[in-house]
């Protein structure tokens, strides 16, 4: 069973469709996660990413319905608690990564997973965590 932490710039791409294999890719695990086949996780942070990301560009009612539809997803959202944050601020401290990602990269390394992801940021973080890009 794969065990999978969605970026937010893998959500954002999925719902924007915008690049066919990505939202394909995306469309897959989610259907995996939905079988009991896979197990996708978000921190919390990277929702509060998607949220605040979608509101500024387009509204607040697209954003809550951004929302609703990551509800409805196969996706266990996962608070940031102490452990998690410093972890995430150790990385964001080491690396060239913005705080939002620096929380998926500690997500990953605490779950033994991997980062799901196009964002060319991570690179920074190649070999101190798994990444799945997508392209």
């Amino acid at each position: 069973m794969a065990r999978r932490i969605l970026d937010s710039w893998a959500l954002i791409a999925f719902f924007e469709d915008e690049y066919p294999a990505v939202t394909a890719a995306v469309a897959g695990m989610l259907d995996s996660a939905s079988r009991g086949t896979d197990q996708l996780a978000m921190s919390i942070v990277n929702w509060g990413e998607i949220y605040y990301t979608v509101m500024r560009e387009v509204s607040q009612q697209s954003a809550d319905e951004h929302a609703a539809k990551i509800a409805s997803l196969p996706i266990e959202l996962v608070p940031a608690d102490r452990a998690l944050t410093q972890l995430a601020a150790t990385f964001k401290a080491r690396h060239r990564i913005s705080y939002a990602d620096a929380f998926a990269a500690a997500l990953a390394k605490e779950r033994k997973a991997e980062v799901v992801t196009g964002d060319p940021e991570f690179k920074a973080l190649k070999g101190e965590i798994a990444i799945h890009w997508l392209k």
